[in-house]
């Protein structure tokens, strides 16, 4: 991949100079959905799949972006003294907005660089290729100009990018996730606080398999503003009756007593799937420990069940996955993944059925919504490197 990396670099910017090759990885959550921006638990994973990059130091101020998954979109140009957000500069954007994000850190970036990607996560699978682009971005930067931030500053950076230059007000872990991914462990993160623990992953004999819809979607275009919009009314009508800081702070029989302070039943379910999305993430960390993993896989189930029918966020494509996959012997748990509104769902499936699941889901799929989904049984690995 390096030698493949450099040889498309120098045809595409040109020979000589100090070429550095990088890789972040994508990330899956296994539970905990819609929670990290509502002060709860979340618990992602790194994967081994991700985002490549050949990067130079340039002279000159400019920013040379390209991707060999836009190929057609050409070489996307920028100046590191006046990167605002443009439309037509498409993906590019977003490792603009990583520098810019820097540069409104206080880091310095005195030259420009020429930058080259290939990506092998699926664009809006809800398996975060943005965050990935983001968070390698951040990682070439310290790299190249030796700047003194640490991984969770630079997944704080690629959230401040996100959030100011992107415009989608989204929490800290799919960043923080890929940043500090360890692998064959996932992250428990208290998003309130950013303390997390690394829990060791043994699946006892199953795999996690990721079901992709195939159904595109982006975030800063789906309703995920507006169910963050939603959560902090909620969240300011039950401050009048208890003194919390976030919906993370309660658990089921606190929000049962104070629920009805929220006046908009609409409103009252957003939260509740908060509260108790965040008590189903605790209780199956705690389950993984103690290596029940039949007790994991029915709580990913029961977080599907409450972001189809609380939070309002699967539709059709992953309902049909998920319902297809919870149909065949073997499968443990399985819930939509991501954002929502498309992209991917995430299974855990005995070992000797992963092919049985992606033959029969596929199929019937594929009868249902009148296109095939992917599948990938994945493997967890480690944060962002030089190679």
């Amino acid at each position: 991949m390096k030698e493949r990396l450099e040889k498309k670099f120098e045809a595409i910017f040109g020979a000589g100079g100090d070429i550095r090759t990088y890789f972040a990885p994508g990330r899956v959550n296994l539970i905990g959905e819609h929670t990290d921006y509502n002060g709860g638990h979340v618990f992602p994973c790194a994967l081994t799949i991700g985002t490549y990059a050949a990067a130079r130091k340039n002279s000159d101020g400019r920013l040379r972006f390209y991707s060999m998954n836009f190929e057609q979109l050409g070489v996307i140009e920028a100046n590191v003294r006046d990167l605002t957000y443009r439309k037509e500069d498409d993906w590019a954007n977003y490792p603009k907005g990583v520098i810019w994000a820097a540069m409104q850190k206080g880091y310095e970036v005195p030259y420009g660089m020429d930058i080259l990607f290939e990506g092998t996560i699926p664009n809006s699978s809800g398996l975060s290729s943005s965050a990935s682009i983001e968070v390698l971005t951040g990682y070439v930067l310290k790299d190249l100009f030796n700047l003194s931030y640490d991984m969770i500053e630079n997944a704080q950076i690629g959230q401040y990018a996100e959030n100011q230059f992107i415009g989608v007000n989204c929490g800290i872990m799919d960043q923080f996730a890929i940043a500090m991914g360890k692998e064959n462990h996932a992250i428990f993160l208290d998003t309130a606080t950013l303390a997390y623990e690394y829990v060791p992953v043994r699946l006892d004999g199953c795999r996690i398999v990721i079901m992709n819809t195939n159904k595109k979607r982006g975030l800063g275009d789906s309703k995920y503003n507006e169910r963050r919009a939603e959560c902090e009314e909620a969240l300011a009508e039950l401050k009048t009756r208890v003194d919390i800081a976030s919906l993370g702070d309660l658990n089921e029989e606190q929000f049962a007593a104070y629920e009805d302070a929220i006046a908009s039943p609409i409103r009252r379910k957003r939260a509740r799937h908060a509260v108790l999305e965040n008590q189903r993430t605790i209780r199956a960390v705690g389950a993984l420990q103690a290596g029940d993993i039949a007790e994991f896989g029915r709580l990913m189930t029961a977080s599907h069940v409450s972001l189809r029918d609380d939070y309002e966020v699967t539709g059709k494509e992953l309902d049909t996955l998920v319902s297809e996959a919870l149909s065949q012997p073997g499968v443990l748990g399985a819930r939509m993944t991501g954002a929502g509104f498309g992209g991917c769902a995430v299974s855990l499936v005995q070992e000797e059925e992963v092919e049985n699941l992606i033959s029969h889901v596929g199929e019937k799929y594929t009868k249902e919504i009148g296109y095939a989904p992917t599948f990938y049984v994945v493997a967890i690995g480690s944060g962002p490197k030089r190679l």
